[in-house]
């Protein structure tokens, strides 16, 4: 089994930052590629941000240049920095990690339970 702890999740006004973090924990030999979805009501979930394990990272368009996501592979952890935020980005964000549990196994995708990201005045 394994838990992906998230936090630091708010409200805050536009213009203002964020910083999210996700740790893994449990039964894990090594994880691969990790990243930070978000959703809305009535709307699927969408990649924001992905990390490999090389730390090659790739972005949604309407955050780049305001997000950077970064990983700590000896602390299973990865994060989400969110600069410039706008009302647009307010979602419940989720954390996603693809977890290699035994050595030479499959790899299994696990989720956070969420997150809240409000940006309002």
């Amino acid at each position: 089994q394994v838990q992906l702890a998230e936090s630091g999740g708010g409200l805050v006004q536009p213009g203002g930052s964020l910083r999210l973090s996700c740790a893994v924990s449990g039964s894990i030999f090594s994880i691969n590629g990790m990243g930070w979805f978000r959703q809305t009501p009535g709307k699927q979930r969408e990649l924001v941000a992905g990390i490999s394990r090389a730390a090659v990272t790739n972005y949604v368009d309407s955050v780049k240049g305001r997000f950077t996501i970064s990983r700590d592979n000896a602390k299973n952890t990865v994060y989400l920095q969110m600069n410039n935020l706008k009302p647009e980005d307010t979602a419940v964000y989720y954390c996603n990690a693809d977890i290699v549990h035994v050595p030479g196994g499959p790899s299994w995708g696990s989720w956070g339970q969420g997150t809240q990201v409000t940006v309002s005045s």
